[in-house]
């Protein structure tokens, strides 16, 4: 099948565009914004996802205002034409490549709109590949983008308008894409109980920002472990050689209390940013784990739905509930910033004194 793009010197395959280069099933292509305010009482979440081999495609936008979450999801048969990212109410909008990105949400029935634009503080940070197998099964093959930005623009929620100022709504997107667990279940013999440990801190100072990102196995080792350094004057990024975090975590959940990541570039000194958690983000409100909306099941041609709740309400513990992004306020020397901290943790996790699929911290 011919589509616009292919009039593009793009292809990495002998296939058109629309045909991926793997027929595997749990193929997706994603987009991924999240944005904060200074303060930390502000946090709000936009996704997009394409899964060609599952013929959907699936968007999310989230916002947590004065202890409230609010979500509105959308799915639809996936277009033929990749130029096309607008499902439902939801639409994402490349207006520079690596640079500038769009963000909407037209008015629906669940009161939550917005009109955004990301503008980057600095290049894109390209990520060492992520690949795992489970019982010599492929889990995940992806590469991944991260990149640091300013929010400018308005959302509507619960009936407020709030308007973002580039210097006082940060945030950050990535983009991925490969092969990790989308859509229904599968069939087949069932395999090992659950387990991974994930940890993301993309955190924002004035003259530089961090990155790390961290998956474990059930004993500690990590399997992926990746981490940089951006220098906001010059454009500068430098990888960094190790990665180490220590996480203190709250009594009777799997979610931080406080955190330390540790950045050792190659030839320098570490960098010890610790992490003070201020709001904690619900990440089914952008489908993640969500009984409902979870990412690339088949909705029908067009589904659009919404949700709220108060944070407060929720029980940590509650499986859909495990993954989550921290607003943290982060210090480093004598440097103060602000981030996330993403976690998802679930099974056994040796140094976290985790032993099963869902025991909490003690």
């Amino acid at each position: 099948m011919l589509t616009a793009f292919d009039d593009y010197l793009i292809h990495q395959t002998p296939e058109p565009v629309a045909h991926p280069g793997t027929g595997d099933r749990n193929f997706y292509d994603r987009h991924f914004f999240n944005g904060f305010s200074r303060e930390g009482d502000l946090f709000f979440g936009a996704a997009l996802g394409l899964y060609p081999n599952r013929r959907v495609m699936d968007a999310a936008f989230t916002v947590i205002h004065d202890g409230r979450q609010q979500s509105v999801h959308a799915s639809r048969l996936a277009p033929a034409e990749r130029g096309e990212t607008c499902v439902g109410p939801i639409a994402i909008e490349v207006v520079e490549a690596l640079r500038t990105l769009r963000v909407r949400v037209a008015p629906n029935d669940f009161g939550l709109e917005a009109d955004l634009l990301f503008r980057a503080r600095g290049p894109a940070l390209e990520e060492p590949r992520f690949t795992a197998r489970v019982e010599n099964r492929l889990f995940m093959d992806t590469t991944r983008l991260t990149q640091f930005g300013l929010w400018e623009g308005t959302i509507t929620a619960g009936g407020a308008r709030l308007t973002l100022a580039p210097l006082r709504a940060l945030g950050v997107r990535d983009r991925s894409w490969g092969v990790r667990p989308v859509g229904e279940p599968e069939g087949g013999a069932p395999g090992l109980p659950p387990q991974f440990f994930w940890l993301w801190a993309p955190l924002h100072f004035d003259d530089l920002c961090t990155h790390c990102g961290v998956n474990e196995d059930a004993e500690g080792r990590p399997w992926h472990a990746a981490g940089s350094v951006l220098r906001l004057a010059d454009g500068a990024v430098e990888p960094v050689a190790t990665v180490a975090h220590r996480v203190r975590w709250q009594p009777g959940t799997r979610r931080a209390a406080a955190a330390e990541i540790i950045l050792t570039p190659h030839g320098g000194e570490r960098l010890e940013i610790s992490l003070e958690p201020l709001l904690s983000a619900q990440m089914c409100g952008l489908g993640y784990l969500h009984p409902e909306w979870g990412h690339g099941r088949w909705k029908g041609e067009l589904a659009v739905g919404g949700e709220s709740w108060t944070l407060a309400d929720l029980d940590p513990m509650e499986p859909r509930h495990l993954h989550v992004q921290q607003v943290c306020r982060a210090r480093l020397g004598t440097r103060e910033g602000i981030g996330v901290l993403e976690q998802l943790v679930l099974g056994p996790h040796l140094p976290s004194g985790f032993t099963s699929i869902l025991d909490p911290a003690a």
